[in-house]
């Protein structure tokens, strides 16, 4: 039996859908974005694509971190989100929007938190929100 197909958006996709700065790519972002809201297409966004989004999405368009957290945070609830890192996900980009640390740190929190597994860093500032965030 085949397994479904799932589609993987890149960075592009996803900014190109959030800040409509391009029509045309946008018009086929939203018509993408509006078959996985509604569960018709399965996708899985990859920890590293998100974190790419929030880097081009602070960076460059100066999208403010808690609304650039909440636009992707939106996305991963809509029906044809298929990752099973769902709830980590969230939850990094809650800590980025409430702690402020960088986003692949938040991702490690989310990561150990939700596995059990220990966080090993020299960073103080990231071991006292992974101490928190369990």
């Amino acid at each position: 039996m085949r397994k479904p197909t799932r589609s993987l958006p890149d960075t592009n996709t996803i900014v190109r859908y959030l800040v409509k700065d391009d029509i045309v790519f946008y018009t086929k972002a939203k018509g993408f974005f509006d078959k996985v809201k509604n569960g018709s297409e399965k996708i899985v966004i990859l920890e590293s694509v998100i974190a790419e989004c929030i880097y081009v999405l602070t960076k460059i368009y100066r999208v403010p971190k808690d609304k650039a957290s909440n636009s992707l945070i939106d996305i991963l609830h809509y029906k044809g989100i298929a990752n099973d890192d769902r709830k980590e996900l969230i939850r990094a980009l809650t800590i980025f929007s409430e702690r402020g640390i960088d986003i692949v740190d938040c991702i490690l929190c989310a990561k150990a938190a939700g596995s059990g597994d220990n966080l090993f860093s020299f960073d103080e500032k990231l071991n006292k929100v992974a101490r928190e965030t369990i």
